[in-house]
């Protein structure tokens, strides 16, 4: 192989092909849009409007919040997680556990309410969560989480607005 040849694979999607096992180990979930969600388009500006500087900057930017700074991740009481940009629910209380990463963490999510891409950011591949409605980048889902579905929906606390039951 020559050696740009070889360089050139190690690009982001090079590396899955060198590795197959980072492609395969991301969790595949079966998302789709609920056939009764109209998407919402906004401008740039319309959201920045609408949106805090930090809600901004994760929710139409991919930003992530540090860890454990969100109020959400220590959140224990009944109600729901709505997406912050467009109050879609997204999330009940009863699917919310403590996963101890410091962001709110769900083991399972509102059905149809969630859109999904392949994010390369961290190098190897990650599944990236949207609302369906807005767009608005929640966070990443993993396969380190509780039964029974095993997954770890890791969401960005500034992302969601919470409301109590």
């Amino acid at each position: 192989m020559k050696r740009r040849h070889f360089l050139g694979a190690l690009g982001v999607g090079g590396l899955v092909g060198l590795f197959p096992s980072l492609a395969s180990a991301r969790p595949k979930p079966d998302l789709s849009r609920a056939p009764d969600i109209e998407p919402l388009e906004l401008s740039e500006a319309q959201w920045r409007e609408r949106l805090a500087e930090e809600q901004f900057e994760i929710l139409r930017e991919a930003g992530t919040e540090p860890p454990f700074s969100s109020p959400l991740d220590k959140e224990t009481r009944e109600g729901e997680f709505h997406c912050a940009g467009c109050d879609l629910l997204l999330f009940t209380s009863a699917m919310k556990y403590d996963s101890g990463t410091g962001w709110p963490s769900f083991f399972e999510h509102v059905e149809g309410h969630m859109l999904s891409k392949t994010d390369y950011k961290a190098i190897w591949p990650r599944t990236e969560y949207h609302c369906a409605r807005c767009g608005g980048h929640q966070g990443h889902v993993f396969d380190d989480g509780p039964e029974p579905t095993g997954l770890r929906w890791c969401n960005n606390g500034l992302a969601l607005t919470f409301a109590p039951a």
